[in-house]
C-alpha cells in the first residue's frame, strides 16, 4: 500500500489561521496621528520617520494622546523618554465629561475638569516604577498597591528599563486580568474589574513652568484585539 503524507496537507492547512492571527495586528503612527486626538493638556505630538514624539509645552497639564475606546487587547511597542520626563500609557482609561460626579474611588472626592484622562496607566520612568500601573487622576496610588501584587515589583522588575535607550514594552489586558513586560521581564501582573473598557492613551507628563521642553518618543506602536 502507497504511504500518504499528510504532514504538507496539514502545514498547509494551518498557513491561512497562522497569516490570519499575524494580520490581526495593526500599527499605529507608521505615517501620522490618524485618528488619535490629543486630550487633557496642551503638549504636542507628532510623527517623525515612523516615530511618535510627544514633547512638553511649558506650564501645560498632563497631556495624552487617545485611541480608542477598547476592551481585550495586547499592546506593544519601543520607547524612549529624556531622563528629566516620566511618562506613561493609559489603558481602559475614561474622558470625564461636564458634570460627571468624582470617579469612583477618587481620592479627594471632587469631579475632574471636563476633559481630563483617568485610569490605569503602565508607567515608563527611570526610577525603578517603569511597568508598574499606576491609577491616574483617580487614586492616585499603585495597582500593584491596591491589588496586594507588590511581589511581581521585583528588583530585576525595577531594573528593566534601561535609561537613555529604547525599551520595548508588552501590556496585555484581557477580562479582569493586566500584565506588563518591559525588555521581557514581567513588570506587573494583577486582577481588578472595574474598568471593562476605554481608552489607550499615550501621557506627555506636566512639567513646571520654565523648565523643558522634554520629550518621550515611541516607535514600532503594534496593537491587536484579544
Amino acid at each position: 500500500m502507497k504511504k500518504r503524507h499528510f504532514l504538507p496537507l496539514l502545514l498547509s492547512l494551518a498557513a491561512p489561521a497562522l497569516l490570519s492571527a499575524e494580520d490581526s495586528w495593526q500599527e499605529w503612527f507608521k505615517d501620522g496621528l490618524g485618528d488619535a486626538q490629543i486630550v487633557s493638556g496642551q503638549a504636542t505630538y507628532k510623527v517623525e520617520n515612523g516615530v511618535l514624539v510627544g514633547t512638553t509645552t511649558d506650564g501645560s497639564p498632563n497631556s495624552f494622546l487617545v485611541k480608542g475606546p477598547f476592551k481585550d487587547f495586547e499592546l506593544q511597542f519601543e520607547v524612549k523618554v529624556d531622563d528629566e520626563l516620566n511618562s506613561g500609557v493609559q489603558v481602559r482609561s475614561h474622558l470625564a465629561k461636564e458634570g460627571d460626579p468624582a470617579p469612583e474611588g477618587s481620592t479627594n472626592g471632587k469631579p475632574l475638569p471636563a476633559g481630563r484622562l483617568y485610569g490605569p496607566q503602565c508607567e515608563i520612568a527611570i526610577n525603578g516604577t517603569a511597568g508598574d500601573f499606576y491609577d491616574e487622576a483617580r487614586r492616585g496610588t499603585w495597582w500593584s498597591i491596591l491589588t496586594q501584587t507588590e511581589a511581581v515589583r521585583t528588583e530585576a522588575a525595577k531594573a528593566a528599563f534601561k535609561k537613555g535607550e529604547w525599551n520595548h514594552y508588552r501590556i496585555v489586558v484581557q477580562g479582569d486580568h493586566y500584565q506588563s513586560f518591559v525588555n521581557g521581564v514581567k513588570t506587573a501582573d494583577f486582577k481588578q474589574p472595574g474598568d471593562p473598557e476605554g481608552h489607550i492613551g499615550f501621557q506627555v507628563h506636566g512639567i513646571k513652568k520654565g523648565s523643558g521642553p522634554y520629550s518621550v518618543r515611541w516607535r514600532a506602536v503594534k496593537f491587536k484585539t484579544l
